[in-house]
């Protein structure tokens, strides 16, 4: 017989996706800091080109910022972070068209995992119609692809914003013992 336990506190992950990003940003930086706690990882912009699937909603050119969030959490409010960000998009649309697109996730040491509304074979579902996506694992020493993982997170600039903040996340928990 197994014994639940409740496991340690992941870090907060988030991939913003736009072309637009003069009519939100930094107002949506704030935003997210109110509910998730203050940034303590974000990226520049930078190049989204590894595939189409977002071009006719979000316009050309799309870019990508990475945040992390300095606050840990449960592993389990990745669904009311979902449904936060869902709302968010809902919120800023222009002639009916998301003007971002956000990918909430959590980071642990072992895993990232990022939530979708969308069900697939390998995603467990978490409630509230949101799904678990187990898109990297870190194994062997850095982040290793599974079949399904996104070609974008296959990428090495995304692996290396990854282990920066595994590497925070680790400090971080090394302060809780």
């Amino acid at each position: 017989m197994s014994i639940p336990t409740i496991p340690k506190p992941g870090k907060p992950f988030l991939s913003i996706l736009s072309s637009k990003w003069e009519l939100f940003w930094p107002a949506l930086q704030k935003k997210l800091e109110e509910h998730l706690g203050p940034a303590d990882y974000l990226t520049d912009p930078f190049c989204f080109t590894e595939t189409s699937y977002y071009d006719d909603e979000l316009g050309l050119p799309i870019s990508r910022r990475i945040l992390s969030f300095d606050r840990l959490c449960q592993l389990d409010s990745l669904v009311w972070t979902k449904l936060f960000t869902n709302t968010l998009e809902q919120e800023h649309t222009l002639k009916g068209k998301r003007i971002f697109n956000l990918d909430p996730g959590i980071l642990s040491m072992e895993r990232l995992v990022l939530a979708t509304g969308k069900n697939f074979t390998h995603r467990i579902y978490l409630g509230q119609g949101i799904w678990a996506d187990l898109t990297l694992i870190f194994t062997k020493g850095d982040w290793q692809d599974l079949p399904w993982t996104f070609p974008d997170y296959k990428s090495e600039k995304i692996k290396t914003h990854l282990r920066t903040i595994r590497n925070r996340y680790h400090q971080q928990l090394s302060l809780l013992t």
